[in-house]
């Protein structure tokens, strides 16, 4: 779980929540009206710019955003220099039997087992790189619309209550729910927009660029073990991935 995400979320939640408590009533912030038209309007405004499919997929894509399991690219790497190694020694038909967790290096080392050319390796699993990325950055899309609607869709409910509050003017009565309405959308649309939708768009984002990076340094590990490159070869190419900190070795560290 990314606690970043969810820290973060429930901390911006609370600490509204908080000031509507210390500003008086609760009750007085909830009004079904502004509800209605900040939360139903702007997720049917959103599916009606995509399909139902692509609408009901970004659910899925946004559990992204708080559950995502992600490998650090020094184990990628470790494990890219190990398999290099028995590449050297036994041949690609060696690397059968290792134990790999990363689908996306699976299915590289199965290309090499079973004897695909250097250029099909390299065409497919880029091509699978993009596609990947694309879905990511799909789903992001679509939160990043809801961010952009719903304070729109603020801005809709405070006419709709600035109207009905001049249309009613002279029965006080009916100025003050009006006013409700007007002011209340706007906040809705504002917290949607800027505590939910937005955030979640941002994450999925970094989290396309990160798995991204990733694939494309498992790329080209694959593509150096192809070469039949000497695994420190590989290993210092690889570590051009990391962060400036990061990429000496052990020894190296402690000198």
């Amino acid at each position: 779980m990314d606690l970043a995400t969810l820290i973060g979320m429930v901390g911006a939640i609370g600490f509204v929540v908080m000031a509507m408590i210390l500003g008086g009533n609760v009750e007085m912030f909830i009004n079904i009206p502004s509800i209605l038209i900040v939360f139903g309007g702007s997720i049917f405004v959103v599916l009606s710019q995509f399909t139902l499919n692509q609408f009901f997929s970004a659910g899925k894509i946004a559990g992204k955003a708080f559950m995502f399991k992600i490998e650090a690219p020094e184990d990628l790497i470790q494990k890219i220099v190990e398999m290099a190694d028995a590449a050297r020694k036994g041949g690609f038909l060696a690397l059968e039997e290792a134990e790999i967790e990363n689908d996306f290096m699976q299915k590289g080392v199965d290309m090499l087992v079973d004897g695909h050319d250097l250029d099909v390796v390299r065409s497919t699993l880029s091509k699978d790189i993009t596609m990947t990325t694309e879905r990511h950055i799909f789903g992001a899309t679509i939160f990043k619309g809801m961010g952009d609607i719903a304070p729109a869709m603020g801005m809709i409910g405070t006419l709709i209550g600035l109207v009905a509050m001049l249309s009613n003017m002279d029965d006080p009565k009916a100025i003050g729910p009006a006013m409700a309405v007007a002011l209340l959308t706007t906040l809705y649309g504002a917290f949607f927009a800027n505590v939910i939708c937005l955030p979640i768009a941002v994450k999925l984002n970094n989290r396309a660029d990160e798995e991204r990076l990733n694939q494309q340094l498992v790329l080209d590990g694959i593509i150096g073990i192809a070469d039949g490159q000497n695994p420190r070869v590989i290993e210092g190419i690889l570590k051009n991935y990391l962060q400036a900190n990061k990429r000496k070795t052990g020894a190296e560290a402690e000198e």
